[in-house]
């Protein structure tokens, strides 16, 4: 599964991009703020590549590689899909390698995968959340028409612990247009 933009193409990670996903994820930036493991290994790339193929074939996650110009700038996808008959549920995730940072492309990715994951699985909402103070991610998110929700107090886990979260929310039929959001 490809999705293409104006300055992008995003495709499912392969074994080849492994190298490129453990350099990115030295960054102390990614694991700040991701559940990506630090430190992070080369084995932990090829885990995740693993994953990303298994997740595709089982419909649970979709998971692309975000490319411009050949190169692997990020990784952007729709987490925990779930499947309702009033339409399915879904998380969209995202990192973006230092380097290609403040360039807009996180927003143009996921652009692409928010209107596949409405028009392609029938989703109805699709959820954001992230570490409390995570700035960058939140801007995204609001910028993307994601409603801020509020706060989930320790709701979120990974090697470093619990965290406060914000949560936010995106619905087929919200008109993607930027609000306010009181963290920001």
């Amino acid at each position: 599964m490809t999705l293409t933009t104006d300055r992008l193409i995003l495709s499912i990670p392969t074994a080849a991009d492994a190298e490129t996903i453990e350099l990115a994820c030295q960054d102390p930036e990614i694991p700040r703020w991701t559940t990506v493991p630090s430190p992070y290994t080369r084995r932990d790339a090829e885990d995740f590549v693993a994953h990303v193929g298994r997740s595709w074939i089982d419909a649970s996650e979709t998971v692309w590689g975000i490319r411009h110009d050949e190169a692997l700038v990020g990784m952007i996808g729709l987490h925990d899909v779930t499947e309702h008959p009033f339409g399915g549920h879904a998380e969209l995730g995202f990192w973006i390698a230092e380097p290609a940072r403040g360039k807009g492309y996180i927003v143009e990715a996921a652009r692409a995968v928010i209107d596949w994951g409405f028009a392609e699985l029938g989703l109805a909402r699709i959820r954001w959340q992230a570490v409390a103070g995570n700035v960058p991610s939140a801007r995204t998110a609001r910028a993307l028409g994601f409603r801020y929700e509020g706060l989930q107090r320790q709701a979120l886990t990974s090697q470093r612990g619990r965290d406060d979260g914000w949560i936010a929310g995106l619905l087929a039929t919200d008109d993607r247009s930027p609000a306010l959001w009181p963290v920001l």
